[in-house]
């Protein structure tokens, strides 16, 4: 199967996006009960999460046709320690933020059971149950802001080829922009899908963070798009190229 068979092109900003789904990931950033289910960490502390379940089903169709294609799906979860030996020092800002939240602090979950704010192996920081990931699907577990900080991310993807990134996921100015960057830094090229990040700080204002982010990384950083112009690129793949 020829180069040209394979390539697909995203209608994108600032200008489409031409891709190889057999070089190209999609990276789910934080997509995690904490953040986006009821009885989470978000949602306890008052944080509105709708935007962010609104994302949740433009998220999965995104999946399913990148599977179909050929394309990695990769999981990011942020997962602290239970005994915090990875939250960072006495004084660490990354402590400090976090413990702000009640990382840590056991809570019922909504199954009746009990779990810990963003304590890996817990309900807490599981995927949300739309989104599960598959067997053959890539779960990077992080404990900083950038899913390539102190992780086996990079060297994962360098062993499987991939050399393009789409993201989805939450919080796009935190999380998401802070893993895309280092994306970027390391050569990768970052398509961002805007229907499919959200997130709460600044959702009450004119202008979002999220705006902010999908401004600067238009300009800057990468590609701006959507889950149509995705879909509707990964649809023209001949069903052979699809699925080799």
């Amino acid at each position: 199967m020829s180069q040209a068979t394979r390539n697909v092109q995203v209608e994108a900003r600032p200008n489409p996006l031409t891709i190889d789904p057999t070089e190209t990931a999609v990276i789910v950033v934080d997509m995690q009960n904490d953040f986006v289910a009821e009885g989470g960490m978000f949602a306890r502390a008052g944080l509105p999460i709708s935007a962010a379940q609104a994302v949740v089903e433009r998220t999965a169709r995104v999946l399913t046709a990148a599977r179909a294609a050929g394309m990695k799906v990769v999981y990011l979860q942020m997962a602290f320690e239970s005994d915090l030996s990875n939250l960072g020092g006495p004084d660490a800002p990354n402590r400090v933020r976090h413990l702000a939240f009640g990382v840590g602090q056991p809570v019922e979950t909504p199954d009746g059971g009990t779990g810990r704010f963003l304590i890996k192996d817990t309900w807490n920081t599981d995927i949300l149950s739309e989104l599960t990931p598959e067997p053959d699907d890539i779960v990077v577990s992080k404990h900083r802001y950038s899913g390539f900080f102190e992780t086996t991310l990079d060297a994962t993807l360098r062993e499987l080829g991939i050399k393009q990134l789409v993201f989805t996921g939450v919080t796009c100015s935190v999380c998401v922009e802070s893993t895309l960057r280092d994306a970027f830094y390391r050569d990768y090229q970052c398509l961002l899908l805007a229907d499919c990040t959200a997130e709460p700080i600044g959702s009450e204002f004119g202008r979002s963070n999220h705006d902010a982010s999908l401004l600067v990384i238009e300009k800057l950083f990468g590609w701006v798009s959507d889950s149509a112009s995705l879909l509707r690129a990964l649809a023209q793949l001949p069903a052979a190229a699809a699925v080799q």
